[in-house]
């Protein structure tokens, strides 16, 4: 069991925070199938601080998806501060500093994992942004810049010092981005130098990985990231595997063809239909993958702007499945 602020977890299964994927309704779907902590978006500092009105969008949350965390990034301090101040007025549950991401307009900007660089730096940004909200205060890294200067036990030690209360550690080098395999391994070895919780993330697409993951790592929490986009049914299949050692859940054609539903209607509701539809088309693949001949039913779904048009057309496919289904059983 571990604390973050109001926040009491044990073995949390955490949703991380992945741009273009995680707002609200994606939050809220991974919510409703088990995720513990969610997280907004990854947010520009600099666009906050300079009133951006689309940047502040993605600090938008509502209380049925908590507990949630807004992440923001940057490289300036002072804008890190204001960012700070500004995410703590939308009342998240905790505000999360991206130090790990490995992209090349974030690191050009000397934000992201280009931090782990300078870990003096880190730390004091870090420890002007604690100072700065009533709000926890949490770090997301990576082991390093690359191989040759690893330097995770010293960042780690140095956020604890900062005043951070958790740390996410995504086990690879800011070099690897997604490629190779994460490194858990390091994890036992930042939990011996801190004694704030610590969450393990990388490489983590299944059930059977959250569980070998608290199991090889001892780890707090488990962040998934990509693991949770084509399977956002991954947080409740953890929970069974871990409490029962089986999962129960059986992701077929339906539960597929209706949570992609119930993601676009959840999306309708808070964005407006039309926005909600053109921007869904980006999950058809995830939830319709492994499916009989999905190429046409995709297709199609690129040319609907409202939500009954989608809705007709996904029960008219998943209809053909079962008729499909039941001609292979006879």
């Amino acid at each position: 069991m571990f604390k973050i602020g109001k926040i009491e977890l044990d073995k949390a299964v955490l949703l991380a925070p992945m741009e273009d994927v995680t707002d609200i309704s994606f939050r809220l779907v991974c919510k409703e199938l088990g995720a513990d902590l969610v997280y907004t978006e990854f947010v520009n500092s600099e666009g906050l601080v300079r009133a951006s009105e689309k940047t502040h969008k993605k600090l938008k949350i509502i209380d049925e998806e908590r507990p949630v965390g807004i992440q923001i990034y940057g490289a300036n301090i002072d804008s890190m501060v204001g960012a700070a101040k500004i995410a703590e007025a939308e009342n998240p549950d905790l505000i999360d500093i991206n130090a790990g991401c490995w992209v090349k307009n974030v690191v050009g900007q000397g934000a992201g994992s280009a931090l782990l660089k300078d870990p003096p730096y880190m730390q004091n940004l870090v420890r002007a942004v604690v100072e700065s909200t009533d709000l926890p205060v949490t770090v997301k890294t990576r082991l390093g810049w690359d191989h040759s200067s690893i330097k995770i036990l010293e960042v780690a030690k140095r956020m604890e010092d900062a005043g951070a209360v958790a740390l996410t550690v995504h086990c690879r080098t800011r070099k690897m981005g997604h490629k190779g395999d994460a490194e858990w391994e390091w994890i036992p070895k930042i939990k011996e130098v801190v004694s704030i919780p610590v969450f393990l993330n990388g490489n983590v697409l299944s059930a059977y990985d959250v569980k070998a993951a608290f199991k090889q790592t001892n780890a707090d929490g488990v962040m998934i990231a990509r693991g949770a986009i084509a399977n956002p049914w991954i947080f409740r299949e953890s929970k069974e595997l871990m409490k029962s050692g089986s999962i129960k859940t059986v992701v077929d054609e339906e539960m597929r063809i209706n949570t992609c539903l119930r993601h676009l209607e959840l999306a309708v509701n808070i964005k407006g239909e039309r926005r909600a539809v053109l921007e869904h088309r980006k999950f058809y693949s995830g939830y319709l993958k492994g499916l009989h001949s999905t190429s046409k039913t995709r297709n199609d779904l690129m040319q609907f702007t409202e939500y009954n048009g989608v809705e007709e057309r996904l029960l008219k496919y998943l209809e053909y499945l079962q008729n499909y289904k039941s001609e292979l059983i006879v």
